[in-house]
């Protein structure tokens, strides 16, 4: 991935944060995913009153691209206005798609880390572990 692509997946998720729903935490969220087909999908964190049913930005890029049949996915871009990596269970949803996915994650002010998925979610539970009668 070039720095030119790089740099594009973090300006899609810099504008998804823009749409973040946050009226209790303020922690706005953009996402950005890359999907084989050359698509980027975006999303942003979407809190509720009940907070057990916010979703994640990342959660949310993976759903909208799923709706639209992308099932492959190579980079996820995030930003946060600390460059903070996904939660747990973003972690666990985009492993399903690509245990060793690229996640860039980066912060309000430009400064951006690159992670391997793998890194960020060692041993993840994957469709391997359902096939236990095998």
């Amino acid at each position: 991935m070039t720095l030119a692509e790089i740099q594009a997946l973090v300006i899609a998720a810099a504008k998804a944060r823009e749409a973040a729903y946050v009226p209790y935490s303020h922690f706005a969220v953009g996402a950005a995913l890359l999907a084989a087909s050359g698509e980027i999908y975006i999303g942003c964190n979407v809190e509720n009153a009940s907070f057990g049913l916010t979703v994640c930005a990342e959660r949310n890029a993976v759903f909208h691209a799923v709706a639209q049949g992308e099932r492959h996915f190579a980079v996820v871009a995030v930003v946060t206005q600390n460059g903070v990596t996904p939660c747990g269970a973003c972690r666990q949803v985009l492993a399903e798609f690509n245990p060793q996915m690229m996640v860039i994650v980066a912060d309000t002010t430009g400064n951006r880390c690159i992670y391997n998925l793998a890194e960020l979610l060692p041993h993840a539970f994957g469709p391997e572990h359902l096939n236990t009668m095998q």
